[in-house]
């Protein structure tokens, strides 16, 4: 199959087909593995509608689909050896605190000098295959610019649990994030789904309509400025669902979008922000708590990760400011 845009258009022969079948049979030169692949990596899409995610969807009479399908990428990534500061580690899993610029798996623009190609140099052979051929060992990701703990799988026993334990949410997650401005509770849960922007579909917002559940739990730790009209906020928040880019769309929503967000932090305070707030060179959002049980030992585990130096410079420096009452 060429890579590009290709539209499916379904008669009534295929309504209440899973789409992954649907598309397998439209589309005879890729497997039905290889279109479930492009689902779940959100290269499928509802022309004129939403990205679709699920490849068990069912599809209706006269539904048009958009597929892209992107240029070849080398089969497997290659191991390249980096210093990764690693948490725990033992036969069946590894624990370690991602630093921020660091691309966790091999994707378009990022073919190399990924997560996954220093894991593979640390763990050998063993790890390749592992929940992917692009993503070995990866059970979930953190973005690019966002630091803190990662769990990654070592073998496809341990990968399966550890999915399963994402899927049901059964683990502990928590952020630590500066805010712009902040919220007026001091504690509170956001529950608003998220789903693909229907415009921007590298983008993800809050739909109250075709969006899927979920629920972000936060606390303020700490307020910059005037009590009542802060111009940075420090929170915690806690995952109770595990959406792409949950905390960001979430926090933005309630109207204090993440320091440093190039996607959805446009928004900044009313007052005059300190220039390091303005000048801080990423999302200042860190994966500070994952705790989760071991799927071997069944030993309940606990990670904490502190925030990385130019976090805590950058708060430092919001400490020492002179705000006007």
């Amino acid at each position: 199959m060429i890579s590009g845009r290709h539209f499916v258009t379904f008669d009534a022969s295929a309504a209440g087909e899973r789409l992954d079948r649907a598309l397998a049979a439209a589309l005879p030169s890729l497997t039905r593995s290889r279109v479930k692949s492009l689902i779940e990596s959100r290269r499928v899409a509802l022309a004129e509608g939403p990205t679709i995610e699920e490849p068990s969807r069912k599809v209706k009479t006269g539904e048009r689909y958009i597929v892209d399908i992107p240029e070849p990428q080398p089969a497997e990534p290659l191991p390249q050896a980096r210093d990764l500061e690693i948490l725990f580690e033992d036969a069946d899993l590894l624990v370690l605190d991602k630093p921020a610029g660091l691309v966790v798996h091999p994707a378009p623009g990022n073919p190399d000098n990924t997560l996954v190609n220093a894991l593979l140099a640390h763990c050998g052979a063993s790890l390749s295959g592992i929940g992917g051929v692009r993503r070995p060992g990866i059970v979930h990701r953190l973005d690019k610019d966002t630091s803190g703990v990662m769990v990654v799988a070592k073998n496809d026993r341990t990968h399966r649990a550890l999915s399963a334990l994402f899927a049901r949410h059964d683990l502990t997650r928590i952020y630590q994030v500066l805010v712009w401005g902040g919220p007026t509770a001091s504690s509170g849960v956001i529950d608003a789904p998220i789903g693909r922007h229907p415009v921007d579909r590298k983008r993800m917002t809050v739909r109250q309509s075709g969006g899927r559940a979920a629920v972000t739990e936060y606390r303020v730790e700490q307020r910059f400025g005037p009590p009542l009209r802060p111009v940075a906020s420090l929170l915690s928040a806690k995952l109770h669902t595990g959406r792409t880019h949950q905390v960001r769309v979430h926090l933005a929503y309630l109207g204090c979008p993440v320091v440093g967000d190039p996607v959805y932090g446009r928004r900044t305070c009313n007052a005059a922000p300190p220039p390091s707030l303005k000048t801080f060179g990423r999302q200042a959002l860190h994966a500070a708590v994952l705790a989760f049980r071991h799927p071997g030992t069944a030993k309940e585990m606990r990670f904490a990760s502190q925030l990385p130096q130019d976090f805590r410079t950058l708060l430092s420096e919001l400490n020492t400011v002179k705000y006007e009452i």
